[in-house]
């Protein structure tokens, strides 16, 4: 029953930030909200990127780079595709966490080094949070953005 309800958060949480991120274009990758904020294409790789660091302290390998994490958005332009591709993949590997993830080790701690140890299911969660709050970013920035 638990990994069903994960399931179900996930999905919705997937749901949420893709209806975000559809709308990301060639054309308004480069919005900020402010000259000091990120741009729509940075927070978009980042958020794909971070996805697959994280699923790494769950055991799931990646070759993906941290590149955007703890960086400031120097304006570099990143290719959509490529974002999308680590977006999608990264979500894909939480859902294979999520129905491989048994309801006790979703309690056992393990060790990360952004966190310290820390329960799986509060760094899923984190993950989550982290997500619902770069995709409202995103969707600000297109709304109200500029180059």
């Amino acid at each position: 029953m638990q990994n069903e309800i994960l399931a179900q958060v996930l999905e919705q949480n997937r749901m949420d930030c893709s209806h975000f991120c559809k709308n990301i274009t060639a054309e308004n990758a480069d919005y900020r909200l402010t000259d000091q904020t990120a741009s729509v294409g940075f927070i978009y790789r980042h958020i794909g990127e971070t996805t697959h660091l994280i699923a790494q302290f769950f055991g799931y390998k990646t070759e993906i780079e941290g590149t955007t994490i703890g960086q400031l958005d120097s304006g570099k332009q990143y290719d959509l595709e490529t974002s999308r591709k680590y977006f999608e993949e990264g979500y894909n590997t939480l859902k294979k966490m999520v129905t491989e993830t048994s309801d006790k080790e979703w309690l056992e701690e393990i060790e990360t080094t952004w966190f310290g140890k820390i329960q799986r299911i509060k760094l899923f969660s984190i993950l989550l949070f982290h997500n619902s709050h770069h995709c409202g970013q995103i969707s600000s920035a297109i709304v109200k953005g500029r180059k």
